[in-house]
C-alpha cells in the first residue's frame, strides 16, 4: 500500500506517480527521483526503476556487441525485461511495492 494518502509532491496520486516511474525505464525513474522529495512510495519506485532498468540496459548494450550468442541472450533479456516492466507498472499502480532482489533493498534504504 502507499505510505500516505493524497497527492505526491508531483501533484499526482502516489500510485500513478509510481506507475510513471517505470514508463520510460530508468529515464522516467530519474525524472521522478528529482521531482519527488517527500513521498517514500514514489521515491522507492523511482530508485528501483533506475537500478533495475539501468542494469538491464547496460547488460543489453554489452550482450548485443557479442555476435550470435550475445544476440540470443540479448533478445531473451529484452523479453524478460519487457514482462518485468509491465508487472512493475501494474503493481505500482495497485499501490504495491515489489522489491526486486538487490535493487529493491537498495531502493528501500535510499527512499
Amino acid at each position: 500500500m502507499a505510505e500516505k494518502k493524497g497527492k505526491a509532491g508531483t501533484g499526482l496520486e502516489p500510485n500513478v506517480a509510481g506507475l510513471l516511474c517505470y514508463v520510460l525505464g530508468w529515464v522516467s525513474g530519474l525524472v521522478f527521483l528529482l521531482l519527488e522529495k517527500d513521498d517514500k512510495f514514489v521515491r522507492f519506485h523511482a530508485i528501483q526503476s533506475i537500478v533495475v532498468f539501468g542494469a538491464i540496459n547496460l547488460a543489453y548494450f554489452i550482450l548485443f556487441r557479442i555476435p550470435i550468442i550475445g544476440w540470443v541472450f540479448g533478445w531473451i533479456l529484452w523479453v524478460l525485461g519487457f514482462v518485468l516492466w509491465i508487472v512493475l507498472m501494474i503493481r505500482a499502480y495497485q499501490g504495491e511495492k515489489i522489491k526486486m532482489p538487490v535493487a529493491g533493498n537498495f531502493a528501500q534504504k535510499q527512499a
